[in-house]
């Protein structure tokens, strides 16, 4: 059985709700599991379902590219975290790898409730596919829930963690469809000529008073 702190109406630069659980790879008490990691803490309606099948399973291949990143990957359903177990066979035997990350049992949709993961209007009683990504502080930075007929993209996922990852250690912004080592927006607040200098030595191109690119400072 779950237990956590209930939650309501998250919304970017909250921390994500601590909870205990037991998952496929034994109880989680999950800010303490996260360490100083990131997460990627995404949901599923229900065990035995196609689209989740594919989607469990590209995130069991594409481990590599999270691990890169310092990301750990976290999922969840409501139901046990036995038949989770079970589900991880047909997972591996379709997809061809192996679910080598916990998958979080919520029977009592402790945690879906805490995460905001119920929309009655669209699953009933059942977890709509949301994804949070997760800082080392525990601060949600991202959410994007999906209809239930619609698999995620990992490639999004993935590229969203590079933009977070790069503006926190440096003053830029990262335009439509940017991918790592593509040019970055300098914030139209950075004016002074000393810090532009000094914060963007690769030089930049002013398209607009408040459209200034530059290389990606970290390439």
């Amino acid at each position: 059985m779950s237990t956590v702190t209930e939650t309501a109406n998250l919304r970017l630069g909250d921390t994500a709700p601590d909870f205990t659980a037991d998952s496929t790879q034994g109880p989680i008490e999950f800010h303490k599991w996260l360490g100083s990691s990131w997460c990627v803490f995404f949901s599923h309606p229900k065990d035995f379902t196609p689209v989740c099948t594919t989607e469990l399973g590209e995130a069991a291949k594409r481990m590599p590219d999270f691990k890169k990143r310092g990301v750990k990957v976290l999922a969840l359903s409501v139901d046990s975290a036995e038949s989770h177990k079970k589900w991880s066979g047909d997972i591996e035997e379709t997809q061809g790898c192996t679910v080598d990350y916990p998958i979080v049992g919520d029977e009592s949709r402790a945690v879906a409730n805490a995460y905001g993961m119920i929309h009655p209007k669209s699953l009933d009683s059942f977890t709509v596919r949301t994804v949070f990504i997760i800082d080392p502080q525990k601060k949600i930075r991202l959410t994007m829930t999906y209809p239930a007929s619609t698999g995620r993209s990992f490639d999004e996922i993935l590229r969203v963690i590079d933009s977070l990852q790069l503006v926190d250690g440096y003053k830029v912004a990262t335009p439509v469809n940017w991918k790592d080592g593509q040019d970055v927006i300098i914030p139209p607040a950075v004016q002074d000529a000393e810090v532009l200098k000094r914060d963007y030595p690769k030089g930049f191109k002013t398209i607009k008073p408040y459209l200034r690119v530059t290389p990606q400072p970290n390439k």
